[in-house]
């Protein structure tokens, strides 16, 4: 047996999907952009039961209404994880158990992306679920122990967002609600709407792209919606681009977006050399965020 060396020819022929967040404010128009996918290659995860700013859009949904049910599609999606011992979720025991309830997975072929509506929400019913659980009650007096579910709400969070990470051939993106508030210093700050800290520090680390999708204003002229995609903003807005394909700010088009992250690349040397950003990129007043 040798070393399972991946040569570089053969990871760049790998099918390789996007792994994304998108967050704004609520009525932004973050549902809205499911208008921007294939809808015959797209698979709706509809957490928010919010699917009236789509009505007549002709793709496929699933609608979970349970943590359980969030944590057995991930699994059908990203199959299972040879890592993880049978009684843990998203192990192969737990793969074939709901294979054996969903029938062949290969049905999930047809689908290159997976819209996800909203992390928020898939936040707040983990935390219903873990707020039920042993780890989540005290040893010694049996009362409700907020610390250990707030734990195990992290763990089970930053557990389902990797296992869905590791779906290679096919993107995966994630809606949320943006937060904004002022710190100790009164100073405005943006943070993703998820109960707990833990899901909201890591996120970041897990996915590809973390988009804002906010409404900037242009200096002298009316407000518009863009997509806020570098980390550097003057806006302070939570974003990141892994790709080194995006600009600072983009249309609100997932679809072009994608397919821009897929054109071939700038030589490394020329992405990695800093150079100073324009003063008032796009046009924007930087004295007026609007989230």
């Amino acid at each position: 047996m040798s070393l399972p060396i991946i040569s570089a020819d053969e990871r760049l022929a790998e099918p390789r999907g996007i792994k994304g967040c998108i967050f704004g404010g609520s009525g932004i128009g973050k549902t809205s952009l499911l208008w921007t996918l294939d809808a015959e290659r797209t698979l709706f995860m509809d957490l928010e039961a919010g699917d009236l700013a789509i009505e007549g859009w002709a793709g496929d949904s699933l609608r979970p209404r349970t943590w359980t049910e969030c944590r057995d599609f991930a699994v059908f999606i990203g199959g299972p994880n040879p890592a993880l011992r049978d009684e843990q979720p998203y192990s192969p025991a737990h793969y074939e158990a709901v294979c054996d309830r969903f029938g062949d997975p290969a049905a999930l072929d047809r689908y290159n992306t997976i819209f996800v509506d909203s992390i928020t929400v898939a936040g707040r019913l983990c935390f219903g679920w873990c707020k039920g659980q042993p780890e989540a009650l005290s040893e010694k007096t049996g009362k409700p122990d907020m610390r250990g579910a707030y734990g195990l709400h992290g763990r089970e969070m930053i557990g389902w967002l990797t296992h869905l990470q590791h779906t290679r051939a096919k993107n995966v993106w994630f809606v949320g609600i943006l937060d904004e508030k002022l710190d100790d210093f009164n100073r405005k700050v943006f943070q993703p709407q998820i109960d707990g800290s833990k899901t909201g520090l890591e996120l970041s680390g897990i996915v590809d792209e973390v988009i804002t999708m906010a409404e900037l204003k242009a200096e002298g002229g009316d407000p518009y919606r863009a997509f806020v995609c570098q980390t550097i903003n003057p806006w302070g807005f939570p974003a990141k681009d892994r790709s080194g394909r995006l600009a600072q700010v983009e249309e609100p088009h997932l679809g072009r977006l994608m397919a821009k992250i897929r054109t071939p690349a700038a030589p490394a040397m020329d992405r990695l050399t800093y150079a100073p950003p324009p003063a008032n990129p796009a046009g924007a007043d930087q004295s007026q965020p609007q989230s």
